[in-house]
C-alpha cells in the first residue's frame, strides 16, 4: 500500500513529534482539564499490516500524551494478535474487510477504524458505524475547512450524504508538465478543468520524434505504466466493472469498455501514451535522471504530491550534476470525462476514520477523531508529508519556496470503486486482478497490432477472462503466468481445494 512510501527517518519523526506535542499542548489544555481521572483504554483497528510503529507515530503518541488518563492500543485487521478475539488463532489472513467485521461484533470491539473509504462503506451499509454528524452538530466541530473533494470523497462511504468518517489526511494526484517540451513545440500548456480528450489532443500535438529522439506526450502511470494500468486509470471515475459482483462473469464486453479501447488503442499505436518510464528494477525507479518528465522525453504524467519533492530534489541536484539538465515544469487538475466532471484518477482516501457502533468508549474516540482531525494537528503535520497532504486547506502551501498550482490537488474527489463488493472478492480470490489484467495485456496488444479489431479484443478479453474466473472459482488462491497458464495453489495440488 502507499502508506508505506511515508516512513521517516526516526530523528525527523521524533523532531516533528516533539514540535506537534508543543504545539498542540495549549489547545487541549481545556480538554485535559475537564476529563474524568478515570484511565481509559481507546482501541483502534487499522486495515493495514506490518509494524504500528508509523501509525503511533504519526497519530497516537501526542494524543496519549496530551490525554494521560488515555492508553492507546492499535490492532491490525491483517493480524491476529492479544487484543483480538477472532477464535485464538494467531495466523496471518487475507480476509481483512471480514476480520474488521468479527472485531466490531466480537467481545473486545474497537473504538475506532481506521481504512480506505472503500472498503468502510462495507460497514457503513452494514451498520456498523456512528453517524458523525449528530457529534459534529453538537460540539459545533468546524468541517469549513476540510479540503472539498476530500469532504464529498467521504459522503460517498453512506448513500445518505452523511459523514461517518473524517481523515486527517488524503493521497492527492495531479497532472505533470515540463514546460520546455510545449514551449518548443509551440503549444500551449496544460490548464485546470481539462478533460481527458482535450489533454490527449495536448499530448498528440507535443509527441514528436524517433527513437532516442521521440518524445512521448503523457504517462497515467508515473511508475512501471502498461496498457492495463492507463487503462484502469482512465477508466476509474467512469465506474466500468471488470466482473460481476460475485466475480462469476466477465463485464467488459459493452460500449464503455470499447470507448476506453478505443480511445487508448489509437493512443498506443501512435506513441502517444507512455507505456512505462524510467530505469525499473524490483518495481523501484532506481535512476531519478530516467523518470518520467525529468528525463525530458514525456511532456505530462499523472503523479502523486510526492513528485513535487522529486522534482524539486531533482532541480537541485542538477544544478551539480552536468549529467542531468534543470527542467521547467508546472502541474495542473487530473483529467477528468464530461460524464464525471469532479471526479480524478489516482485520489485515494485511505486513513478515513469512524467510531464503531459497538464502542465501548464512544465519547474518548470521538475525541481522538477530533484531536487528529483539528487544525492545530494539520498546521504541524502538513510540514512533514511527502506522498499525501492534510486535508485542512488552510495549511496546504507550496514546499520549499517553489511557486506551483497547489490547487491542482485540491479540487476532485476521489473516484469510488466500481465493484462494491472487490475488497471481499480480493480476500478469497488474490490473484484475481492480476488475472484479469494478463487476460487484458494480451488482447489490447493484438487490437494495438492490428491483429484484432477493439469489438474482437473485448471479446477476446471477456473470453479468456471468463476461463480465469471458472478456474478461480475451482481453485481461489491459484496464480498465473504472465501467458495466462493457471498455476495450482498447494491447497488444489494437495486436493484439498474446494
Amino acid at each position: 500500500m502507499n502508506f508505506r512510501q511515508g516512513k521517516r527517518k526516526k530523528a525527523i519523526v521524533v523532531c516533528l513529534t516533539l514540535l506537534l506535542l508543543t504545539s498542540l499542548l495549549a489547545a487541549c489544555s481545556e480538554n485535559k482539564a475537564a476529563e474524568t481521572k478515570e484511565n481509559k483504554v481507546l482501541r483502534i483497528a487499522m486495515m493495514y499490516g506490518g509494524s504500528e510503529d508509523w501509525f503511533r507515530q504519526k497519530y497516537v503518541d501526542a494524543f496519549e500524551y496530551t490525554h494521560p488518563n488515555v492508553t492507546v492500543e492499535v490492532v491490525s485487521a491483517m493480524t491476529v494478535n492479544q487484543f483480538t478475539d477472532l477464535e485464538g488463532s494467531s495466523s496471518q489472513t487475507t480476509d481483512v474487510l471480514g476480520n474488521m467485521k468479527k472485531l466490531i461484533k466480537g467481545t473486545n470491539p474497537p473504538d475506532v477504524v481506521v481504512m480506505d473509504t472503500d472498503s468502510m462503506k462495507k460497514l457503513a451499509d452494514t451498520n456498523m458505524l456512528k453517524e458523525l454528524d449528530p457529534l459534529i452538530q453538537q460540539d459545533k466541530f468546524d468541517t469549513s475547512d476540510i479540503v472539498p473533494g476530500v469532504l464529498e470523497g467521504l459522503k460517498q462511504i453512506s448513500e445518505k450524504d452523511t459523514l461517518y468518517a473524517l481523515s486527517p489526511t488524503f493521497q492527492p494526484a495531479a497532472l505533470y508538465y515540463n514546460k520546455g517540451i510545449f514551449q518548443k513545440a509551440g503549444v500551449e500548456l496544460p490548464r485546470d478543468g481539462m478533460t481527458y480528450d482535450e489533454v490527449f489532443a495536448l499530448a498528440r500535438r507535443v509527441t514528436s520524434g524517433e527513437g532516442k529522439d521521440h518524445i512521448t506526450g503523457i504517462s497515467l502511470s508515473p511508475f512501471a505504466a502498461t496498457p492495463t494500468t492507463n487503462m484502469r486509470t482512465y477508466a476509474a471515475p467512469l465506474g466500468l466493472k471488470m466482473y460481476d459482483e460475485k466475480a462469476e462473469k466477465m463485464t467488459v464486453n459493452t460500449p464503455g469498455w470499447e470507448k476506453v479501447w478505443n480511445t487508448l488503442s489509437k493512443l498506443h499505436k501512435d506513441k502517444i501514451i507512455d507505456g512505462g518510464s524510467g530505469e525499473i528494477e524490483d518495481g523501484a525507479i532506481i535512476d531519478m535522471r530516467n523518470s518520467g518528465i525529468m528525463t525530458g522525453k514525456l511532456a505530462m504524467e499523472l503523479g502523486g504530491i510526492n513528485k513535487v519533492q522529486e522534482l524539486i530534489e531533482y532541480n537541485k541536484a542538477a544544478k551539480t550534476n552536468k549529467k542531468m539538465t534543470p527542467i521547467e515544469w508546472g502541474v495542473v487538475t487530473p483529467p477528468v470525462h464530461p460524464e464525471k466532471p469532479d471526479i480524478g484518477s489516482g485520489i485515494y482516501i485511505a486513513d478515513a476514520m469512524a467510531i464503531s457502533n459497538n464502542a465501548p468508549n464512544p465519547d474518548t474516540a470521538w475525541e481522538f477523531m477530533k484531536y487528529v482531525n483539528s487544525p492545530e494537528w494539520a498546521k504541524v503535520k502538513a510540514k512533514s508529508v511527502s506522498y499525501e497532504m492534510v486535508t485542512h486547506k488552510s495549511f496546504i502551501k507550496p514546499v520549499d519556496g517553489e511557486n506551483y498550482n497547489v490547487e491542482a490537488f485540491l479540487k476532485l474527489k476521489p473516484a469510488p470503486t466500481a465493484n462494491a463488493n472487490e475488497q471481499e472478492i480480493l480476500s478469497k480470490k488474490p490473484q484475481l486482478n492480476r488475472a484479469i489484467y494478463i487476460a487484458a495485456t494480451a488482447a489490447f496488444q493484438e487490437v494495438v497490432d492490428g491483429k484484432k479489431t477493439v469489438k474482437e479484443g473485448l471479446a477476446e478479453w471477456e473470453s479468456k477472462g471468463n476461463e480465469m474466473l471458472k478456474y478461480l472459482e475451482k481453485d481461489p488462491m491459484a496464480t498465473f503466468t504472465p501467458d495466462g497458464t493457471p498455476v495450482p495453489s498447494k491447497a488444489e495440488g494437495s486436493g484439498t481445494a474446494k
